[in-house]
């Protein structure tokens, strides 16, 4: 509970009087307010020092806050795909267009598209005045039905049906697999359209002439508009052969060219359309800015939330405390380290400071322990090697050996903790493992098939390693996970947040705890003051009664030596 102590108040119960002032001419009322009120003070102290660790409160708030903004950008560019933005752009937009995700080779392609993929259209051949006409004068139940992909469907049509009618009939039906019915005007007659909503060879549509009964409804009375086919291409000139392409049942092709989704727009078999994939910097380095300003905004707060002033000799609300302190060193370290899992000799960029981005460790500037940025240097690795700085802001799971002895077979993501693994097995004359161990520990292998897995409860879980090498002897190596910046930091901030176990959680914990105990001596304090004025009040009221019982006396005393004197004379 929070709240201040009134001040005290005299009152008025049962067997009890308020009094202000007595036969003496003492003022008990007062002196009475004033004893609490000394007493009360240490209340004000508590209240005191309970605002203090609130305001701590609504500090680490603010941060927690701040570090889930943060990890929420990095969250959105810690994949290789978002991080490292590709573009593709395309000769002739009319054939096709195309686009790059970030795990696009750079380059170009020539496409050949024979023909478009498309959909099986009919419309009837019999027309009709209105469009709400009677279609079954028959004036009895019939039956349209139609086969689509192979299945059939059947649809009832009752009396008086129209145009209209049937269409609702087909497009609302329970079943209905893709197929859409409409109302089409030549301007002089209504007809019905019917369309496969699918593309490709395997979405054909036929009337059933079997089941359908409707006059003028058969497949005889339908005309084709267009017929269902796949789609068909050709990548730098492959397949080769002139009847040979590639089909896909839409116009879509994400599996020909690496990275690249091609949508098909018109068929020209005659023309040839390149499409060319590079990488856009300007974006990767809005993201960069992006990873900076905001590791920015929670440094700063940070500083603020610590900072000392040695003139005054004053700290902040945080100044000294070990979470922050932890907190800070853990994300500046996460900051200026090596990547986990990348090596100087076999990575381009294995750090930050390499990109240009560095703490300013300059006394006095207005950046001084943030991060700053060299644009010559972030652009010239931008322009050189832009796979390379990509990597180390969002490798996910980037696997490498350092030997052709073995290689990585799998991992288990999520499990599999990234990092760089000391390898090593023994195999006998016949080929087969017979010890094997990943980081000096203990590891499951399979002596027929080659393959080696880290046990559960250490970083390498999950990891499967296939041996290669299998002459007799002991084959070492290590194999590395890369774990790009954003990754890394992120799963810090994860921990850090964590509902059950974060360091934020834990001191905010701790410090509602300690308000609850203050909390708890206040109303101490406030029941102790109660009583403490209860037992002044009866105190005085004891002297109240007995200065009464003198006055009585000196009265009685004054009258008696009064007429003591009067009878003497």
């Amino acid at each position: 509970m929070s709240g201040t102590v009134s001040t005290y108040t005299p009152v008025t119960t049962s067997g009890q009087v308020t009094y202000t002032g007595l036969g003496n001419g003492t003022d008990f009322d007062s002196l009475i307010k004033k004893l609490v009120q000394v007493e009360q003070g240490r209340i004000t102290t508590l209240q005191t020092w309970r605002q203090s660790w609130t305001t701590k409160q609504a500090a680490f708030s603010k941060l927690s806050s701040a570090l889930t903004s943060l990890k929420t950008s990095l969250d959105g560019m810690d994949t290789i795909g978002e991080f490292l933005t590709k573009y593709t752009t395309s000769s002739d937009s009319t054939v096709l267009t195309a686009s790059a995700s970030g795990d696009a080779v750079n380059g170009s392609h020539t496409v050949q598209v024979n023909r478009l993929a498309t959909s099986k259209a009919m419309v009837t051949q019999t027309g009709y005045n209105t469009a709400t006409e009677d279609i079954n004068p028959a004036s009895t139940t019939a039956t349209f039905n139609y086969t689509y992909k192979g299945v059939t469907y059947s649809n009832a049509v009752g009396a008086n049906c129209s145009l209209t009618d049937l269409c609702s009939i087909i497009n609302n039906g329970p079943t209905n697999p893709g197929v859409k019915a409409s109302v089409v005007y030549d301007g002089s007659k209504y007809y019905m359209q019917l369309r496969g909503m699918d593309t490709g060879a395997s979405a054909s549509l036929v009337i059933d002439d079997s089941s359908t009964t409707l006059t003028n409804f058969s497949s005889a009375n339908f005309s084709t508009i267009t017929s269902n086919g796949s789609a068909q291409l050709k990548v730098d000139g492959w397949p080769a052969g002139s009847g040979n392409w590639v089909t896909r049942e839409t116009n879509t092709f994400s599996d020909v060219v690496p990275g690249v989704t091609i949508s098909l727009k018109s068929d020209s078999a005659s023309k040839t359309v390149t499409i060319t994939t590079d990488t856009n910097t300007a974006a990767m380095k809005n993201q960069i800015q992006t990873f900076v300003s905001q590791m920015n905004t929670v440094r700063s707060l940070i500083q603020d939330l610590t900072a000392y002033d040695s003139t005054a000799q004053s700290g902040s609300i945080l100044t000294g405390n070990y979470g922050l302190q932890l907190i800070d060193t853990n994300l500046k370290s996460a900051v200026a380290s090596i990547g986990v899992g990348f090596d100087y000799n076999a990575d381009r960029i294995c750090s930050l400071a390499q990109i240009g981005i560095m703490t300013d460790s300059n006394e006095g500037s207005k950046t001084e322990g943030l991060l700053v940025v060299s644009n010559a240097t972030l652009d010239a690795a931008l322009a050189s090697n832009p796979d390379a700085v990509a990597q180390i802001f969002a490798a996910n799971y980037s696997g490498r050996t350092d030997t052709s002895e073995f290689s990585l077979s799998s991992y288990v993501a999520g499990t599999t903790k990234c990092g760089t693994y000391a390898i090593s097995y023994t195999t006998d004359a016949s080929g087969k493992i017979t010890a094997a161990t990943i980081d000096g520990h203990p590891a499951i292998f399979n002596s027929n098939s080659g393959y080696i897995t880290g046990q559960h409860g250490y970083g390498e879980a999950g990891i499967v390693i296939k041996a290669i090498d299998v002459t007799a002897g002991t084959h070492t190596g290590t194999v590395s996970l890369k774990e790009g910046k954003n990754s890394e930091i992120s799963d810090m901030l994860g921990q850090i947040l964590d509902s059950q176990d974060g360091t934020l959680v834990i001191l905010n914990k701790n410090y509602t705890e300690i308000t609850n105990m203050i909390d708890q001596k206040i109303v101490s304090e406030q029941t102790r003051i109660a009583e403490y004025a209860s037992r002044l009040r009866t105190r005085f009221a004891k002297v109240d009664s007995l200065l009464s019982t003198y006055n009585q006396q000196q009265t009685q005393l004054a009258s008696s030596i009064k007429q003591l004197g009067s009878s003497s004379s």
